[in-house]
């Protein structure tokens, strides 16, 4: 054993507190070595370990019948979409590599997300994103987001997995740290699932894919702490990817699967080696005898404590039957990749390293892993003095506009960056390789990918609003669930499951575990409103930067990753389809303009309520939607979101240069009906043959419903006023963004 000891001041530099460093020496018996100690510096890691916040995610719904693989025991959740199918899905974070080398950390990130699906089996069909930046009008912004855009795109387009949705969105507080959320969605058969689990005593355990080197080195502990103006010192944290050896990887690992020959696998992402060997032994009950020197190094001079936490990519740890060795180095000769033997699996639970015959460190497995040795801790909370200061808002303080105001704040709300088409990052992405994706041509408002040979798809989204849950932790989070499984039933399907990524700052500032409890308590009463139980995904703290002394957290952004499924035939657009249609408002119409664009932005107004919502008011609107649906009774539907009503309508107006004429409601402020933004309303339009039959089923339900215009030949009317055409707001809203890029 190497007797290399550390002090409590080691232990301290590596992220570890005083107690954790004790709580370490009490696990062994003794003083851990540097290397050991350096495990657990990544392994207790938040990022790793979720030691802030594992108490309170605990606490959100995780059972369903539809549900295969709950939260926490595979790489990804697993959700049964019929047939004999499976969708394996993910969200996880780059957010800290991405604030300080954008390219690489978005594109490790996708690699990184998919890995994940397909180690359990599944091919992955589609990836979606939710992206934060700041002030859009700042270089420093423009660097990053067209880094992260290229890098999403790059990866993706060449490992072939198409980007079929997502979101951006701007607002100062992401300055200095930006939100890269990658979200992966793939199929399989049932009967295909990959364990991640270490189990036989004896079976030969290999890593395959590419060799190691020192990049991604204790990148837990820097996703673990604040970013700051010396980040940039930590490139050796940053992970560099090659989606070309990860397509190889793909093809490798799903005709592994197919071999019988494997007992576990599990991607090597966070923390590298020891997070695998700790996991998928602790998970089988079993320890490993792992030999570092036989692992695949690329470069020089690299010490065992490195290869052990080293996070290059495109890399998989294979548990193997023993005899059928030569099946799986057949597999990857012909693949042309990495395929070395570095240990076999041992009774009991200790994790032995070895480094030319010398053991360097041993550790027992089940010390290591998410909710099992690693602390678990309740931080203090304390309610933010801003948020009764939102209560304060009155909407009576804005004077309200007439209509000829109205259209400026039109043009104002149709080209500003968080409601303007984002054309400009997703031309970037191959939305069509693989040929699956059902809603590049047909807009919805959730993604459709196809199930060949079946008659369902799968609907997808990811969705959130800091805006909103700043205002109001509980009530936002809440937002977040409810407009993803609106989109997924405006466009058909039926909600399923949710993966998170839970976007915080710093969880020892109490007024920030303040956002995430109450966020958490939130998300988890809309899951189980809505029936979509939580799978899993990421906690991502520390999304803070000190920057000249001053420190500046991002709004809490806990984005919801949702999948449904969808009766191909009842796929359902938001387009209008011809003129004369007759436009409905399904839902609530209310005097609130709080949180809106318009009264953040136009009016400048930083602090308001979170817009109106009711929860079961929301959950009555979908039900009722998907019978008009499954009634045929709708030629559209389009949830009306950021921007308001009036976004909504030359949303579902340009894809066919349609227009609209509309009559608002006199006892609404104007600028509430238009550009208000409170929850629960839908835009569908119906064939006259068809309204009576519609307005007889909705008159049952008890859902609000109101008759608001007709479809027109590309004219905008509004109350008889000309508000232009719908080309003029085409070119506005297509134009907006790549002319603020470009500048």
């Amino acid at each position: 054993m190497s007797t290399n000891m550390v002090s409590v001041e080691t232990a301290k530099e590596l992220g570890l507190l005083p107690e954790e460093f004790q709580q370490i020496c009490d696990i062994l018996g003794r003083t851990p070595n540097f290397t050991e100690l350096s495990i657990y510096s990544v392994m207790w890691s938040e990022h790793a370990s979720y030691k802030n916040s594992i108490k309170q995610i605990k606490k959100l719904p995780r059972d369903g019948d539809q549900l295969m693989v709950k939260a926490g025991e595979e790489n990804a959740g697993m959700v049964d979409v019929g047939n004999g199918i499976a969708c394996v899905f993910k969200i996880e974070s780059h957010n800290h590599p991405s604030a300080v080398e954008p390219y690489q950390g978005a594109a490790t990130g996708v690699g990184g997300i998919n890995r994940d699906i397909f180690t359990m089996g599944a091919r992955p069909i589609a990836q979606l994103n939710s992206l934060r930046f700041g002030d859009i009008d700042n270089p420093h912004t423009q660097w990053l987001v067209k880094g992260v855009t290229k890098g999403i795109g790059d990866y993706g387009n060449a490992f072939g997995v198409p980007v079929v949705g997502g979101e951006v969105f701007f607002d100062p507080c992401y300055e200095n740290n930006p939100l890269v959320n990658a979200m992966s969605v793939g199929i399989m058969k049932k009967e295909d699932l990959i364990s991640a689990v270490a189990k036989g005593e004896g079976n030969p355990v290999y890593i395959v894919g590419s060799s190691t080197g020192k990049d991604g080195i204790h990148g837990t502990t820097f996703a673990s702490a604040d970013v700051t103006e010396n980040s940039a010192d930590d490139i050796p944290s940053i992970q560099v990817g090659d989606p070309f050896q990860e397509k190889l990887l793909l093809e490798a690992t799903l005709e592994l699967g197919k071999s019988g020959a494997v007992v576990g696998m599990q991607d090597m992402g966070a923390a590298g080696i020891i997070c695998s060997t700790s996991e998928m032994s602790e998970k089988g009950s079993s320890g490993m005898n792992i030999y570092l020197d036989k692992v695949p190094l690329r470069q020089k001079n690299i010490e065992p404590w490195e290869i052990l936490l080293s996070e290059s990519q495109e890399r998989m740890l294979v548990v193997v039957q023993k005899g059928k060795e030569k099946v799986v180095e057949d597999i990857f000769k012909k693949w042309d990749l990495n395929c070395a033997n570095i240990g076999e699996v041992t009774q009991g639970d200790r994790l032995h390293f070895f480094w030319n015959g010398d053991l360097v460190a041993d550790v027992p497995a089940s010390t290591l892993v998410l909710g099992g040795g690693a602390p678990q801790y309740d931080r203090e909370t304390k309610e933010p003095k801003y948020f009764k200061e939102t209560f304060d808002f009155n909407i009576d303080s804005i004077e309200e506009p007439n209509l000829e105001e109205c259209k400026k704040i039109a043009d104002f709300i149709i080209q500003h960056p968080n409601i303007a088409s984002k054309r400009w990052v997703y031309e970037q992405y191959d939305s069509m390789v693989g040929t699956k994706n059902m809603s590049t041509n047909r807009p919805s408002d959730a993604a459709i990918v196809n199930i060949k040979e079946t008659q369902n798809a799968i609907a997808m989204t990811t969705d959130c609003n800091g805006r909103y849950v700043y205002s109001n932790p509980e009530i936002g989070a809440q937002i977040a669930v409810a407009e993803a499984a609106r989109n997924i039933v405006c466009s058909g399907g039926e909600p399923l499951a949710v993966t998170n990524c839970l976007n915080f700052g710093n969880p020892y500032v109490p007024e920030t575990y303040w956002q995430f409890v109450n966020a958490v308590k939130g998300m988890g009463e809309a899951c189980r409103k809505f029936n979509t139980p939580v799978t899993g995904g990421n906690v991502s703290f520390y999304n803070q930067a000190s920057i000249n002394g001053e420190v500046m957290a991002v709004f809490p952004t806990p984005v919801i990753g949702m999948i449904g499924v969808i009766e191909k035939n009842l796929q359902t657009t938001l387009d209008f389809k011809k003129e004369g249609q007759t436009i409905y408002l399904l839902g609530k119409v209310v005097d609130d303009i709080n949180c809106s664009e318009y009264l953040y932005s136009y009016k400048g107004v930083k602090l308001s309520p979170a817009p109106y919502f009711n929860i079961d008011e929301e959950y009555n609107l979908h039900h009722t939607l998907n019978g008009l649906i499954l009634e045929g009774l709708i030629a559209s539907a389009h949830d009306v979101s950021d921007g308001g009503l009036f976004t909504t309508l030359i949303e579902s107006a340009m894809p066919n240069n349609l227009g609209f004429d509309i009559l608002t409601d006199s006892e609404i402020r104007l600028d509430s009906y238009l550009f208000g933004e409170a929850q629960g309303r839908v835009v569908v339009t119906i064939d006259p043959e068809k309204e009576e039959e519609f307005l007889d089923m909705i008159g049952l339900t008890g859902v609000p419903c109101c008759t608001i215009g007709t479809i027109t030949n590309g004219s905008i009317i509004i109350d008889e006023e000309n508000f232009g055409n719908i080309q003029d707001y085409k070119v506005k809203y297509e134009g907006s963004f790549p002319k603020r890029m470009n500048n």
